[in-house]
């Protein structure tokens, strides 16, 4: 990885080449490139966007990516689906939860590790979003990927991830998270031993940094800690296989080279990680308890001002303060969707039963919060200072429904007494004045 910046959304353009000279100066595709590569753009929105939204970048490559030896063909992976995904089974109505989804025992890649959890909107016509958990254990040597349908953010949770793209080489560990643009071709590596996460795809709009609003310049998620890859090109020329994923479906493609073979690049379309330790949160200095929107780190818009496609929301490590406050998130219905993850630690709110690994699933308006035990220990703990250290849980939500697929609904991780963690919330109310 690189040190300079890289801002999604803004327009900011970048240059790097892993050989001397094999970047164009002053036009973008010249009669003859220097070391015989192919100038080839790939864009990221419409030729026609305003500039401030304008993505796209020129890469110089060892050939084309229209070079392939054999038409694509139809291949499945069963475990990964793309709304509209009405699954066959009839599962009712209600809040769920699941322990961690266990690393297979045979040989499995990135590709074939991804199973879908929940699905929302339609790949189609570029709305909603599909969550993801992945569990592998072997490399993509000569298989490659790319995602026509959408963006992807990756959260590792066990195990970093080595993801070499067409633009560089870009290592996410536990505590990271990067975004693979729609379009880009990666394999990913095993960075020490066996790996499992979360995937967020994102159909709709891309994500971009929220506004601060009377928060101001500073806090939150800061430009200067996402960071792009640099330049790096894999010069293989054996039998490779590149695979994509278009309008939920699924084509494999013979070539007989590499495709990361991108010698150089310059644009503001690419590949970025970010460093969740770096995000800054703010909070309540006196009393009462903030919305969780204080902790988004990225917003992919959609056509409703201030109701987004998806909210990718953190809870990391943070002082708690509030006076006279009942400080863990309390009961509440809304209008998103919340897909839940334990990265590392305890969440506060479900300080049992919520292990790393795990997940959880509130759709809009159904009831959730604080757990018995959490609501007991909040209400009557003496409310000094105290730091919430060693934790890190995540949302994606949206404004969509999440529907559930088959595999969820019957993953022997599922909890089915999840419901019970909030027996004891019994009637205190009596009638008479004062504070019970």
């Amino acid at each position: 990885m690189n040190a300079f910046a890289y801002m999604p959304g803004f327009g900011n353009d970048f240059e790097t080449e892993s050989l001397p000279g094999a970047l164009p100066q002053g036009q973008n595709s010249p009669q003859k490139v220097n070391y015989g590569l192919y100038a080839e753009q790939l864009s990221g929105s419409p030729f026609t966007a305003p500039r401030g939204t304008n993505e796209r970048s020129w890469l110089y490559r060892i050939r084309p990516t229209v070079r392939h030896t054999t038409r694509f063909k139809r291949e499945e992976y069963s475990y990964w689906k793309s709304a509209p995904h009405m699954p066959e089974v009839d599962e009712p109505l209600g809040q769920f939860r699941w322990d961690p989804t266990p690393i297979p025992n045979e040989a499995t890649n990135f590709l074939q590790g991804v199973r879908t959890i929940t699905t929302a909107g339609d790949a189609l016509t570029q709305t909603g979003m599909a969550t993801h958990v992945y569990v592998f254990n072997e490399d993509m040597v000569d298989d490659y990927f790319f995602n026509a349908d959408g963006e992807m953010l990756v959260v590792p949770q066990h195990g970093g991830v080595r993801i070499r793209t067409e633009m560089g080489v870009m290592e996410v560990e536990p505590d990271e998270i990067c975004i693979l643009p729609r379009g880009m071709m990666f394999k990913v590596e095993l960075m020490n031993g066996p790996a499992r996460g979360y995937i967020c795809e994102n159909y709709g709009a891309k994500f971009t940094l929220p506004g601060r609003g009377p928060i101001g310049a500073n806090c939150l998620a800061n430009p200067r800690d996402f960071k792009t890859p640099v330049a790096w090109y894999e010069d293989k020329e054996t039998p490779c296989r590149l695979h994509v994923k278009w309008c939920g479906k699924f084509f494999v493609t013979e070539i007989g080279h590499s495709p990361l073979d991108v010698v150089a690049w310059h644009g503001n379309y690419a590949p970025y990680k970010y460093d969740l330790k770096t995000y800054s949160p703010v909070g309540a200095l006196l009393f009462d308890h903030p919305d969780p929107s204080i902790f988004t780190v990225l917003t992919a818009p959609s056509g409703e001002e201030g109701t987004a496609n998806i909210d990718f929301v953190i809870f990391p490590p943070r002082w708690m303060v509030a006076e006279h406050t009942f400080r863990p998130p309390w009961y509440h219905r809304n209008i998103m969707s919340e897909f839940m993850g334990l990265i590392k630690g305890q969440y506060d709110a479900k300080e049992e039963g919520f292990v790393p690994g795990g997940m959880s699933l509130h759709n809009l308006m159904m009831p959730h919060g604080p757990d018995h035990m959490g609501f007991e220990k909040a209400s009557n703990v003496d409310l000094k200072p105290v730091k919430l250290d060693e934790t890190m849980a995540f949302m994606f939500e949206t404004r969509f429904p999440q529907m559930l697929t088959e595999y969820a609904a019957k993953l022997e991780t599922r909890q089915e007494n999840y419901i019970n963690c909030w027996d004891g919330l019994d009637r205190k109310f009596d009638g008479t004045p004062g504070i019970k």
